[in-house]
Order: C-alpha cells, then structure tokens, then sequence
C-alpha cells in the first residue's frame, strides 16, 4: 500500500491539549466523512506526548525539537491517490481538510513523505 506519513505542529497560540484534541475530535471526523472521495484506506494519528525519552533522544542526537503529532495515511496504491486527487469529489474534500487543518496546525513546521514501507521486523 502507498502510505503519507505527515508530522505536524500546533499553531502557537495552542496548547498541546486543545491542539489534540481539535485534530482528534472535529479534524478525524472529517477525515471520516471524506475517506471514499479520498479512497483512504487507513487513517491513524500518533499523538505525541512530553515523554523523558524524547527529550533524551532529542538532546543526545541533536535532533529538532519533537513535532506534536504524526498522520499517517495509506491508499491501495499511488495510482489510486492520485485518481481521487484528480476527481471533482476529491478536490473539494481535499480543499475542506486543508482549510481545516489550517485552523490548527503551523503548516509553515510541518514536513510529508510519501513512499511504500520496508518491513524490517514484524514480530
């Protein structure tokens, strides 16, 4: 399957609560409500938390600081993607969540990927 994985921040002027909550609570539902126009086959959201761990990676690697959340979506195949992005229905569903999103989510922060995974260990 052809998967997107999306890291996002919050807006400044959120908290890390209100942000979760919004993108749990009114932006999934519209995931929900489009996922046939989009032919989204699977849709899981990593709420990222103030974990020790993080900070301690964070800070050994020299990484960035965490993102507040990761989206990840997958389709039965780029093809598939692109078909839905090129429909009438999936245009005006893609323009309704990216207005949302913006309500939310610092997109000028946020960084996306696209590709098929590599299952290394699947125990």
């Amino acid at each position: 399957m052809f998967k997107m994985s999306f890291a996002v921040y919050r807006r400044p002027e959120l908290t890390r609560e209100a942000f979760l909550d919004y993108w749990r609570n009114v932006h999934a539902p519209l995931a929900v409500k489009h996922a046939g126009a989009l032919r989204i086959r699977r849709y899981v959201q990593l709420h990222a938390g103030d974990y020790e761990i993080a900070r301690m990676i964070t800070q050994s690697r020299g990484c960035q600081p965490p993102h507040d959340g990761v989206v990840e979506i997958w389709w039965d195949s780029e093809e598939d993607r692109m078909a839905a992005a090129a429909s009438p229905e999936g245009q005006a569903a893609a323009r309704e969540l990216i207005a949302d999103e913006l309500r939310f989510c610092d997109m000028s922060r946020a960084t996306v990927a696209f590709g098929y995974e590599h299952v290394i260990i699947d125990n």
